[in-house]
């Protein structure tokens, strides 16, 4: 057994999220953390919302409420998505709770007085309308690097390097439009440069094992050629107040600083509310820290690669007390480097990229609303963006239902569970096994091993794509062996050997299937005479924050009983009555409707 640390990327609290963003971040962790569960490993998947820095600001003063009001609005909206979406988290909390405020400013402590956070002025920039000062990432401008256009004030898309928003060429404020301006002011700075030696070899190191996505491992490395200190404070009145700074009210941690941060204070406050429940120690959450055997993944869009591949593995170190300067661990101990960083490309839409001030956008809970949430699933597993950008249009989305999920797979589960509900009302136990029986069974249990391998390395289209291949030769078999042309009595074992080999096959790819699609593998279950609880589904449930009793909704589960990853037989005698279509097959005009509202119809 394995402690596997599932770090999911915090969605931030400005709005809803879109499909874009659960397709980076959200299914790819859920599959690999219920795959990884039914392996037999000891899974912790955390995140929250993120609900620090300036696009918080600007969106509160947008709607005429106070921050707080607006990330407790947005919350709950994602909470409830992401529930609705089966993902599977142990704990899915918020970055604006005590517990997190007290990780992160200890965190930071520890690091600066390791040395490693030091102070300098630098240039802020300020937009001249609202006074506020800019996140990087709300300055664009034309990169001085390379001369594209559409560049941030932090990295430039096109080059990837780093940037300065001072170095842009004719940088303006993505709130105002204006020019920004540039005043003085004495901040925190991750000493990098102090780090990078260690960070190089911790590279080269998961270089080695050859598990990185190249995209990522390339990026990681290229961002380490010319390393400079990184600003870890900004001039903002919404954030976590700096440690030794609280005679200036004004300057806050940098919201990226705490929220990667999070995946530490998720795991603690997770250990701690198992302890008010009397099911564990507050010290739980150190067996996926502190055990240097323990394997942790951060999932996320590869937008995100920066902070996941060089600036949080760069904290971790500081606090450890592992670069240039030395020093020592604080109390949370010496913390685990990432196993790996599992970095998704980019999700668009109807060719176009996503954006939610231009309306080219899907929220997550419109589709939910309109579809099933295993269709979504499906399509983000299959199609979407693993190591590629990909485009999700209405045409393929209503093509893969129809033709892949209700032709094929639910096809499958029908068919069989409406023959043996006819002819026998019951798993029929099967005779003398023919070569047509045994080579099907074969192939689906030879599955477990070849989808299992590629979902534990981050293969799930591979892996999905083989399960379908298996759906296929399933279908093939009952069209090759004919059962519903074996009526007459003499028939009968033979019929039910057929029938039975079927329901193998369904029970089986539908444990392989359950990772993927938990609602509909539930519903399979069913169908097929089970009590339809083979994939544990998260909660959303109302708790009040551990040290100031303010009330939030965070997502959780017992994921505990879950079915083992391999073959098992289905029980002979179990009840089968005549099935319900598991899928709903989509009409056309769904394409041209959905269109429509996204103006983008005839």
């Amino acid at each position: 057994m394995t402690h596997v640390l599932s770090a999911v990327a915090w969605p931030y609290a400005n709005g809803p999220r879109h499909i874009g963003h659960v397709a980076g971040f959200g299914v790819p962790s859920d599959v690999f953390s219920r795959y990884m569960r039914m392996a037999g490993n000891e899974v912790l998947m955390v995140s929250g919302t993120d609900e620090h820095g300036t696009p918080i600001l600007v969106a509160a003063d947008e709607s005429g409420v106070t921050p707080q009001e607006l990330a407790d609005k947005n919350n709950r909206i994602i909470a409830e998505d992401l529930t609705a979406l089966g993902l599977s988290y142990d704990l899915f909390t918020r970055t604006t709770t005590q517990n997190h405020i007290d990780v992160v400013q200890r965190m930071f402590e520890v690091c600066r007085d390791n040395g490693y956070m030091v102070t300098k002025r630098m240039p802020v920039a300020i937009d001249p309308d609202t006074g506020n000062t800019l996140p990087d990432r709300y300055i664009e401008g034309t990169c001085p690097i390379c001369g594209a256009a559409g560049a941030r004030g932090d990295q430039c898309d096109n080059c990837g390097n780093q940037l300065d928003p001072k170095d842009l060429i004719d940088p303006v404020s993505k709130v105002s439009g204006k020019a920004p301006i540039f005043r003085d002011s004495e901040h925190y700075f991750l000493d990098l440069p102090a780090l990078a030696e260690r960070l190089g070899q911790w590279l080269d190191q998961v270089d080695h094992t050859g598990e990185w996505r190249p995209n990522v491992i390339s990026f990681a490395k290229h961002l380490l050629k010319d390393v400079q200190p990184r600003a870890m404070s900004r001039d903002i009145s919404w954030g976590i107040p700096v440690p030794g700074w609280e005679d200036k009210p004004d300057k806050r941690l940098y919201v990226w600083f705490d929220a990667v941060i999070g995946y530490l204070s998720a795991s603690i406050e997770w250990a701690r509310r198992r302890e008010a429940e009397g099911k564990g120690s507050k010290d739980d959450w150190r067996a996926w820290w502190n055990d240097p055997d323990a394997l942790t993944y951060y999932f996320m869009g590869k937008d995100n690669i920066v902070f996941h591949a060089e600036i949080w593995p760069a904290e971790i170190l500081a606090y450890n007390g592992e670069g240039a300067r030395g020093g020592k661990a604080g109390a949370f101990g010496t913390l685990n480097l990432p196993t790996q960083v599992v970095a998704s490309e980019f999700l668009t839409m109807e060719g176009k990229k996503f954006s939610s001030s231009h309306h080219v956008v899907i929220y997550v809970r419109d589709v939910l609303s309109r579809y099933q949430p295993d269709a979504l699933r499906y399509f983000i597993s299959i199609a979407g963006p693993e190591t590629s950008d990909a485009d999700f249009t209405w045409s393929e989305f209503v093509r893969r239902n129809n033709s892949e999920l209700v032709a094929g797979w639910g096809n499958l589960v029908n068919r069989t569970a409406s023959m043996i509900a006819k002819r026998f009302g019951e798993i029929p136990a099967p005779g003398e096994l023919e070569d047509v029986d045994k080579r099907l069974l074969e192939q689906v249990r030879a599955g477990f091993e070849t989808v299992g391998e590629n979902i534990a390395h981050h293969h799930q289209r591979a892996a999905l794509t083989e399960i379908m291949r298996l759906v296929g030769e399933a279908n093939g078999y009952i069209s090759e062996t004919e059962p519903f042309k074996m009526k007459d009595p003499s028939q009968r074992e033979r019929l039910a050997t057929v029938l039975h080999t079927a329901a193998q096959a369904v029970y089986d790819l539908n444990t392989m299937m359950c990772v993927f699609l938990p609602h509909s593998s539930n519903a399979v279950d069913r169908v097929m005479g089970g009590d339809g609880t083979i994939a544990p589904l998260p909660e959303l449930r109302d708790v009040e924050d551990l040290d100031t009793c303010k009330p939030y909704p965070i997502i959780t589960g017992d994921y505990s009983n879950v079915r083992a990853w391999a073959s098992a037989e289905i029980p002979v005698g179990r009840p089968i009555a005549k099935p319900k279509p598991v899928f709903v097959k989509l009409d056309p005009s769904v394409v041209d409707e959905e269109l429509e509202r996204l103006g983008l119809g005839d």
